[in-house]
């Protein structure tokens, strides 16, 4: 590694020794690639987190947050003095230091995307679960250059009433003319070219079935339920699958997956590994609007019991719409948590709030036994608490469904130290672009 000398100006550091603080810049040799679309570097024994550069590489980094006493820095390759051989010129010109925070990886080729994404996913395994696996991250199907596919993007509106998106870990928006990675139809909806005074963001959503829809989000209402009469409107999102063909309501600021192709590939998935055989009872946890339980119905057929678990109450609503043709499905609301009767996690720093005492007590409509279990969570995991639940069910397989590889990879300690083992793991390539990876586990007996 070599360093910017002293006293040199811009690119000159004036601090002790591996003290660096904002607007540094260094000469540094890249390492590995780390989990949240950045590498790993070095500058004097403190660890540099560093976008848009490349393992292997050597560049110049411009340090872009830094506390002092603190052993890590936050930094952009500004300039490349030695490439990767996996290294192309970013298709958007929105992309980069300094600009819109979306993409972490448009200077990557396509295929080394993904290699990076699996070393991401190998990593998590064997630092939080001591696993090692052997796994590739696969493209979705349709997928060819990595454009076009987000069929869901939230525009965030500047205090211009300009429409645009935001720079990395910041509040700030870049106003944008296009966007390279947005399914064709959301960018001709013209939202980018129009005054959203009065907002704090734009929603377009273009569905596999219908027109776009736009929805603008008032000022201060960002994170407000979106139920009654004056909520957004809803949307029919259409999945073939190989197992399973159906539609879907789901509300416009709802959660669907943003990716055409991936709501198909997920379900043929874990229908895969799980194998759901007639008559038996299956667990759909944090189910959404119904996709997972609307084809476990269909496997385990009348005679079988689908028991669907979600606490968004939009979600629950959308998903007593998609599921009234299928008796055999029983949606809950609750908190999967909650439903179990297990304490919520603790929150805490700024912003949270005690938590008030709660009795906890298990939902009577849930069952004391499982045959097969889905578990789709959010970013962070289902916890320790919960997959001890999930395992006192005494189900056959549980398929876990996940876009964040640490949270699998600590849940996955958590079933191996239950008695279950991990029999299967796909990785899938649905945000391409960025560095986030979504994976389908199979947990056995």
């Amino acid at each position: 590694m070599t360093t910017a000398h002293p006293g040199d100006g811009p690119g000159g550091v004036d601090h002790p020794s591996g003290e660096l603080a904002v607007g540094d810049v260094v000469e540094v040799e890249v390492g590995p690639v780390a989990h949240g679309g950045f590498c790993i570097a070095r500058y004097e024994g403190r660890v540099v987190f560093l976008r848009h550069a490349l393992p292997g590489e050597r560049v110049r980094a411009l340090v872009t947050e830094a506390k002092e006493g603190q052993r890590f820095v936050r930094a952009d390759a500004v300039e490349v003095l030695v490439a990767s051989e996996h290294r192309v010129e970013a298709p958007c010109r929105f992309a980069g230091p300094g600009l819109c925070g979306g993409c972490d990886f448009q200077h990557v080729e396509p295929a080394h995307q993904r290699e990076l994404k699996a070393a991401v996913v190998r990593e998590q395994f064997a630092r939080l679960a001591h696993l090692d696996v052997d796994v590739a991250v696969e493209p979705v199907p349709g997928d060819t250059d990595g454009l076009g596919w987000r069929t869901r993007v939230e525009f965030a509106v500047d205090e211009t009433g300009r429409a645009g998106l935001r720079r990395h870990r910041s509040h700030t928006v870049v106003p944008v003319d296009t966007c390279l990675i947005a399914d064709d139809r959301v960018v001709a909806t013209g939202v980018l070219g129009k005054d959203w005074a009065g907002c704090e963001a734009v929603d377009v959503v273009a569905p596999s079935t219908g027109d776009p829809v736009v929805v603008p989000v008032p000022a201060g209402a960002a994170g407000r339920s979106t139920s009654g009469e004056d909520g957004p409107p809803t949307v029919v999102e259409h999945v073939a699958a190989e197992a399973f063909t159906g539609d879907f309501q789901v509300s416009a600021r709802g959660f669907w997956q943003v990716h055409p192709g991936a709501a198909a590939t997920f379900v043929d998935a874990v229908l895969e590994v799980l194998a759901p055989q007639e008559g038996e009872t299956a667990l759909d946890l944090y189910s959404g609007v119904g996709l997972f339980a609307a084809a476990l119905a269909e496997a385990v057929g009348p005679d079988g019991k689908v028991v669907a678990v979600e606490s968004d109450g939009d979600a629950v609503a959308a998903a007593a719409a998609n599921l009234a043709a299928r008796p055999s499905v029983l949606a809950l609301r609750a908190r999967v948590d909650d439903a179990f009767g297990v304490a919520r996690p603790k929150r805490s720093g700024p912003g949270s709030r005690a938590q008030r005492s709660r009795k906890l007590r298990r939902h009577p409509l849930l069952p004391l036994r499982a045959d097969v279990v889905v578990l789709d969570p959010p970013r962070t995991g289902a916890g320790k608490d919960v997959v001890a639940q999930v395992v006192a069910l005494a189900p056959r397989a549980v398929a876990y469904v996940a876009c964040d590889p640490a949270a699998l990879a600590r849940d996955t300690a958590s079933f191996l130290e239950a008695g279950y083992r991990l029999r299967g793991l796909r990785a899938f390539d649905a945000f391409p672009m960025t560095h986030h990876v979504e994976c389908v586990a199979l947990f056995e007996r």
